[in-house]
């Protein structure tokens, strides 16, 4: 890639497209365009093909997305479809009628089936059912992916995609509610040691296994497939290890340093059983994960205190 050509971010303000930002500025990429939502409208095509026209931009990394947990998929799926198919197609769509030549889309492993076989291989989408919890926002995702795919197959355009595992790191959403599980057990144990409550409340049994990859590795893994010459159409981009989500829970809490109880509410969703990606793929191009699991989530938990700090947390 020429570093000195336009690359547009889009949702450089995110936890991911952030990282996307920095990681690029590390490796040299001069003229990166960002876009505040207040600015630019993904979901509006007339703003989104005004943007791209007139901008001259070579380069695009699609990482603006509207994203939650399992409360909030489960709660809003009218919105997380429509915003989610809307962003895709635009952004996909009028790239390609500007003249974008490359362009990757970030997309989640919830696209593949709810029980597909583990490790989850690329090879797995579309193979089954998804988990109904996140079916709204899995499918706009395999949309986005799709529209990649066909638009180079029928164009010739460089046009790929990569699915993050869970990630988390700074910039992360601590919304009590419509957050991920690992930014939302980190503000629960956090506020519950500084108050100390003797016990916290985990949605859930405890049981289900989950994959994590750090903000930072995800977007390593993102610039490396941006200077792959001839990437595949869509990779894993995960750390291949999964962790229970009461170890996990556990870790959190030794690392904040609570000793309270952990208390598995099991009248909640626990949504997917085990989730882990084969990132065979993605390691056979030359790229693999550096952060481990305790690293990242101490780097993470030092993250949140600044930003309440200085009052920026995400909420």
């Amino acid at each position: 890639m020429n570093k000195d050509a336009k690359i547009y971010v889009a949702g450089h303000r995110g936890m991911v497209g952030s990282a996307v930002v920095r990681a690029l500025e590390e490796n040299g990429f001069q003229s990166i365009i960002t876009r505040t939502h207040a600015e630019l409208d993904l979901t509006d095509q007339s703003e989104v093909r005004a943007f791209f026209q007139s901008n001259n931009i070579q380069y695009a990394v699609i990482a603006a997305a509207k994203v939650g947990g399992i409360h909030a998929n489960n709660s809003y799926p009218a919105e997380f479809i429509y915003e989610n198919l809307a962003i895709a197609q635009n952004t996909i769509h009028e790239a390609y009628a500007s003249g974008v030549k490359r362009l990757l889309f970030l997309g989640s492993t919830c696209i593949y089936p709810k029980f597909a076989k583990q490790p989850i291989q690329e090879a797995s989408l579309l193979t089954d059912a998804l988990e109904p919890t996140n079916e709204a926002y899995a499918i706009a995702k395999i949309a986005g992916l799709k529209l990649c795919q066909f638009y180079r197959q029928q164009y010739g355009v460089l046009y790929h995609s990569a699915m993050p595992t869970n990630l988390y790191g700074r910039g992360d959403n601590y919304h009590p509610e419509n957050s991920h599980v690992m930014p939302a057990l980190i503000r629960r144990i956090h506020e519950a040691k500084e108050v100390g409550a003797p016990e916290v409340v985990v949605w859930g049994t405890g049981k289900p296994l989950r994959e994590f990859l750090h903000s930072e590795d995800a977007a390593s893994g993102i610039v490396h497939l941006l200077n792959i010459e001839n990437p595949p159409d869509w990779v894993n981009l995960g750390s291949g290890r999964e962790i229970s989500i009461g170890d996990l829970a556990q870790m959190i809490s030794s690392i904040i340093g609570y000793d309270g109880v952990l208390k598995f509410d099991t009248s909640k969703p626990d949504g997917t059983p085990r989730k882990v990606t084969d990132i065979q793929l993605i390691s056979d191009t030359g790229w693999s994960p550096q952060i481990s699991l305790e690293e990242g989530v101490a780097s993470a938990y030092q993250e949140f205190l600044f930003e309440l700090k200085q009052g920026t947390v995400r909420f």
